[in-house]
């Protein structure tokens, strides 16, 4: 018997994660929360059933029934209405805190582990100093220089959480750094950013996609939790958060109009942390092989010798 030997992923396959994606009941799920949510958020920039800011006095605290879904609130504003552009304002912040985050985790991990060994060693330093400080610090800090808003929250945590990816990315950047194909990059006269780019960034991301993925459900939960504690959206903007802490003194006369922005919040950070594992499990090879007859995970292939009769 010849030994069993793994091959390197070939550009065909490299393209395969997105079908073993949807096979994943994780990814499966999670695609089709993040896909509703942003097609709610780009559909409420041009229509809702209510107008979110017009009040009717009449029409305040009816229950579910048509015309209103999901009832009103006590000024007689459509809850639907309400959740549906509080999506906007929850897609637009985790999309922001996650390009920043993106930005700061791989400025940190880059420094971290590219550099001469006391810039390392600062840098290492630094961050374990960095991550100390939790978002609704960060939050309060910037709110009282730049008072509060969404950049604040957007800021806040693409700030904490970026400094979460670039502890976790470092090492792993260290490790795909010390490999052969790193020493014959730098061989064939690559520079260090041709490196990251071509070579460390691809090795590196299905730790850096899950850690993403993580920083855009916190972005969810943070811009609920400082916008219900005035440090995130506006009175006047249209929040999940700030929706909640108008009808959370109401939650013992009427439960339901509570209930629905704190599913939507719920089911929103759930289908967030779900997809960022099934990417992981469907971008790294060691995992996803092992659903693959044909790639047994790398714990299972082992050199078996050939018995001779």
């Amino acid at each position: 018997m010849s030994e069993q030997m793994t091959q390197s992923p070939s550009p065909r396959s490299r393209t395969r994660w997105l079908r073993q994606l949807w096979r994943l009941p994780t990814g499966r799920f999670g695609l089709i929360i993040v896909a509703v949510v942003t097609v709610v958020a780009i559909v409420s920039i041009f229509w809702t059933p209510f107008d979110p800011k017009a009040i009717d006095l009449d029409a305040r605290w009816a229950p579910p029934s048509f015309p209103h879904i999901l009832g009103t609130d006590g000024t007689g504003r459509d809850i639907l209405s309400l959740v549906m552009a509080g999506a906007r304002t929850t897609m637009f912040v985790a999309i922001g805190s996650g390009i920043i985050a993106s930005i700061v985790g791989i400025a940190l991990a880059s420094i971290g582990a590219l550099t001469p060994r006391w810039a390392r060693e600062s840098m290492a330093v630094l961050i374990d100093i960095l991550i100390a400080f939790p978002v609704l610090l960060i939050a309060m800090m910037i709110s009282s220089v730049w008072g509060g808003s969404l950049w604040v929250v957007i800021w806040s945590v693409g700030i904490g959480f970026g400094v979460s990816i670039a502890r976790v990315t470092r090492p792993e950047l260290r490790r795909v750094l010390h490999s052969d194909f790193i020493l014959a990059a730098r061989a064939s006269g690559l520079s260090g950013t041709q490196i990251l780019a071509r070579h460390l960034m691809p090795n590196v991301a299905p730790v850096f996609i899950v850690q993403l993925s993580w920083s855009m459900a916190v972005a969810v939960l943070a811009e609920a939790g400082l916008s219900y504690l005035g440090y995130g959206a506006s009175p006047t903007e249209p929040s999940w958060g700030v929706l909640l802490a108008n009808l959370q003194a109401y939650i013992a006369v009427h439960p339901l109009a509570v209930l629905w922005p704190g599913l939507a919040i719920t089911i929103t950070v759930l289908g967030l942390n779900l997809l960022g594992d099934a990417l992981r499990e469907a971008t790294d090879p060691t995992l996803s092989h092992g659903r693959d007859p044909l790639h047994p995970p790398r714990a299972s292939i082992r050199h078996v010798p050939e018995v001779i009769s």
